[in-house]
Parts: C-alpha cells; sequence; structure tokens
C-alpha cells in the first residue's frame, strides 16, 4: 500500500514539475536559513572562545569604576605604579601584573603615517597576554625605569610602515616622539570583535604616561594567575587590596571592577549562543510559511483531481488509501525540500564561515531536526487537503468537471 501510494505521489509531482517546485521552495528556503545560521553562529561562538582561551584562562582584568548602568567608570580614581607594585609584591599566587595605559596617535615613518593605538606597559604584558616575539627584544630594565623611547611594533605596522625591509634599529615618530624599533610581534590577527591585534605599538609605561598621556595614571592592570592556583582566590585578594589601598569603608560598594577571563568567555559564548538560537527561530519561520504554501497547492490539487478520487472511491478504494496518497504526496515534496534545504543550508554556510574566517561548525542534531521538522509539516499541512479528499462523494466526484 505504502509503495503504491508513494508512486502514485511521485506520477502527481512529475505531471506539474513547475509547480512542484514553486511548492517546495518555502521548505527549502526555510530548512535552508536554519542550518546556515545554526552552523554560522556556532563556528563565531567557537572563534570567540578560541580568541579569548588564547589571552588564557587565568587572567583578571582589573578597571577604575565599575560598569553598568549608572556607574561612570569615568569619576573613579586611576590606579598608580604603586597599586602595581603592591600586587606583585603582597599577592601569592599571581605570575604577572601588567600596567596597561592607552592612547590612540599618530605613527610616522618617511611618507607612511597612520593612526595606531599605544600601549604603555612593562614586560609582564608579554605574559599576562601570551604574545611573544617574531624578532628583535623585550624593552630593557633601564628603558623601563628611564622611560626611554624604545618601541616593539605589531605585524600590520611594520608591514604599513616598513613593508619587506627589517624594522630593528630604526626609528619611527610615534605623535612628536622619535622611538626606536626593538622589536616585532608575533600576528595574532583579528579578534572575534573584528579588531586589528597587530595594529599596536608597545612603550615603556614611564615613556607613555611622561611624553605622550601627561600624567602617572594607569588605566588597567592585567592579572595572571600561576597555574595551580584558582582565580576566583586571585580576584578575592585583588579585591580585598585595593579596597584597603583605596580606604573603602565597609558596606560601599568598590570604585574598581576585577574581571575573571573565564567569566567574560562564559558571558562572551553564551551571548553568542542566544543569537545563534534567536536567528535560527527567525529562519525556523520560513519553514512555516512553506509548509502553507504546501496545504494550498495540496488544495488546489485536490480541486483538480476530483474526478479521479471519485472514480477511485467508486472502484473500491477506501478512504484511508485516498488520505494516504494525498498525505504521502505531501509528505514526498516537505522531505524533498528538506534535503535539497540542507544541502543549500550547508553550502551557504561554508561559503560564509569561509568568508568571515569562522570555523565551518555543523551542528548534526539540528540537520536531522531540520529534516524531521521538514516531514511533520508535509504531514501536519497535507492532513487536511488529505482528508478533505478521502471524505469526498463517489458519485458526486464522478460527476465533477
Amino acid at each position: 500500500m505504502l509503495y503504491e501510494a508513494v508512486k502514485l505521489a511521485m506520477q502527481a509531482i512529475r505531471r506539474n514539475p513547475l509547480r512542484s517546485l514553486l511548492t517546495v521552495l518555502g521548505i527549502v528556503i526555510g530548512v535552508g536559513a536554519v542550518i546556515a545560521m545554526v552552523t554560522i553562529g556556532n563556528g563565531t561562538t567557537a572563534k570567540v572562545t578560541a580568541d579569548l582561551a588564547k589571552l588564557g584562562s587565568n587572567v583578571l582584568f582589573v578597571s577604575p569604576g565599575q560598569f553598568g548602568p549608572g556607574r561612570a567608570s569615568a569619576e573613579a580614581k586611576a590606579f598608580n605604579v604603586r597599586d602595581v607594585e603592591a600586587m606583585k609584591t603582597q599577592l601569592n599566587g599571581v605570575k604577572a601584573v601588567a600596567p596597561v595605559v592607552t592612547k590612540s596617535v599618530t605613527v610616522i615613518h618617511g611618507a607612511e603615517s597612520r593612526t595606531v593605538g599605544v600601549t604603555g606597559t612593562d614586560n609582564d604584558y608579554f605574559i599576562t597576554q601570551a604574545w611573544a616575539l617574531k624578532s628583535g627584544r623585550l624593552f630593557l630594565d633601564g628603558e623601563i625605569r628611564s622611560g626611554r623611547a624604545a618601541c616593539i611594533i605589531g605585524e600590520t605596522v611594520r608591514d604599513k610602515m616598513f613593508g619587506g625591509t627589517d624594522p630593528l634599529g630604526r626609528n619611527i615618530r610615534v605623535s612628536n616622539v622619535s622611538c626606536e624599533v626593538i622589536g616585532v610581534l608575533e600576528s595574532k590577527g583579528q579578534s572575534s570583535f573584528g579588531t586589528d591585534q597587530d595594529d599596536i605599538v608597545l612603550m615603556p609605561l614611564r615613556t607613555v604616561q611622561r611624553r605622550l598621556v601627561g600624567n602617572t595614571d594607569i588605566s588597567r592592570i592585567i592579572v595572571s594567575a600561576k597555574d595551580d592556583v584558582a582565580t576566583e582566590k586571585v580576584q578575592a585578594d585583588i579585591e580585598w587590596m585595593l579596597r584597603e589601598r583605596r580606604n573603602i569603608a565597609p558596606g560601599k560598594e568598590d570604585d574598581f571592577s576585577v574581571r575573571d577571563m573565564k567569566q567574560i568567555a562564559q558571558t562572551t559564548a553564551g551571548t553568542t549562543t542566544m543569537l545563534t538560537a534567536l536567528l535560527g527561530a527567525v529562519a525556523a519561520v520560513s519553514l512555516l510559511v512553506g509548509g502553507i504554501g504546501i496545504m494550498n497547492i495540496m488544495l488546489v490539487s485536490v480541486t483538480e483531481r476530483t474526478r479521479e478520487i471519485g472514480i477511485r472511491l467508486a472502484i473500491g478504494a477506501l478512504e484511508r488509501q485516498v488520505l494516504a496518497q494525498f498525505l504521502v504526496e505531501a509528505m514526498v515534496l516537505s522531505l524533498f525540500g528538506g534535503l535539497v534545504g540542507i544541502l543549500l543550508g550547508l553550502g551557504l554556510a561554508w561559503a560564509a564561515t569561509g568568508a568571515l574566517r569562522v570555523p565551518f561548525n555543523v551542528d548534526g542534531q539540528i540537520v536531522l531536526v531540520s529534516f524531521v521538522f521538514s516531514a511533520l509539516v508535509g504531514v501536519v499541512f497535507g492532513y487536511f487537503p488529505a482528508r478533505r479528499a478521502a471524505r469526498r462523494d463517489p458519485l458526486g466526484a464522478r460527476r465533477h468537471e
């Protein structure tokens, strides 16, 4: 019986190929959109997680002020060198503490100039950020203490300023400061947020404070905990120390924030996962539209084949056989649309992930669910037309022209 129903369904579909193609188009678009959106979203989540993992899971970011509605970080007192030294000497379980001061300035070499983010720091920065040198050397202790104009440049700066030539030992002008290039950083590429991590110039902290910023403030401190020490403990120690150093009374809110990289990674991954689910849900609406299209076409088909239905019923076909015939026809259309949609979605996702440079991360469960859902669309939206065909009056249907 099932074989005959499938055979009749294929014959009916072949009689009107264009109409059948237009009928399944909604299913194709719906399934393709769901798979493409979810795959791209999964790839983006994986890329964000991998980029954050490069910074290490034992890194904490300490900033003045509290982040959130009604909490103006600009009003909070900045950190200073003594805060950094206290963290280095008084905290247990700390591997490195890097002060950070940033400023966007114009960098010039010869006829080339570009606006670059300059970071003032010390050698602990390379430990906390897990960043190695491609060539050259780190800052000398004397350069850090005296504030000498030495700089380590990122790969993008090297490429734009020097092209294929070796920049080591040559000078660039950072704002109004002539700076000797002593090293080139390994390339990190773009971050998950679209910023070029290699478009950077590193200089000794005191140099940036004295000659570029004009004060001794430190805008951020990056702390790396030892591998065998929980970041929660280090975070608690930092908060206790800073509350004491900044004279914050018991019960008063902190005027600083300490953010754990693990928490940042979890929050970011959770956000991208939620956006992926939202995009998938929006794309799934087109499956509903495709189901309505199948129902409409099946109703038209029932009307066109009224005489055929009447003859079948008159010669002994049962209602359930007629019901199965049209139900199978609707399912064949939706399953065909589901298969084509899967191929289309995977193709679009592969092209998009390649263009966005994110992993092609296919979720087999979503592919299976999309295919099963397309079959359910055929059953649900094909049932009413099929029941209408099965309940036709044989005599009236035979007289239908």
